[in-house]
């Protein structure tokens, strides 16, 4: 196995993002309670007391995105890149690094949600976001042609 593996970074990363999955698979099993804890927004945790499939469908989307972000970064960070690894990584750290910084953006507006909200959100989303940035730069030619 090359010395780039297994990768650190990715790993963290792929395992940080299938734990925000599965935190979001919680919110589905218990309902408003969670939402309203994680930050979701008054709206959703209503949605969801009010047995909505709307929350429901949003949550398990965005589970769905985060579980397959999860699954290339771990691969690739053992060094088993999936098809289109390096777009998707880069798309991924994007993501995060935009979510983070557009998040601290959003701090006196609120918009529904918190301060407190939008700086642990964006600092989480800043850490997954560098964390990608890292592992990617360090495979970059490794995954080449994925």
């Amino acid at each position: 196995m090359d010395d780039l593996f297994p990768n650190p970074f990715l790993l963290a990363g792929g395992a940080l993002s299938a734990i925000a999955a599965l935190l979001h698979l919680g919110c589905i099993r218990y309902g408003a309670p969670w939402y309203r804890f994680f930050g979701a927004g008054e709206r959703m945790a209503r949605l969801a007391e009010a047995g909505s499939p709307v929350a429901t469908l949003v949550t398990l989307a965005i589970a769905t995105v985060l579980g397959l972000w999860a699954l290339y970064a771990l691969l690739a960070g053992l060094g088993l890149p999936l098809p289109l690894t390096r777009p998707v990584l880069c798309l991924v750290t994007a993501v995060y690094l935009l979510r983070g910084l557009g998040g601290l953006l959003l701090v006196k507006r609120g918009l529904g949600r918190s301060a407190a909200f939008w700086l642990w959100s964006s600092a989480i989303c800043l850490t997954l976001g560098g964390l990608h940035l890292v592992g990617l730069s360090q495979v970059w030619s490794a995954i080449q042609g994925t």
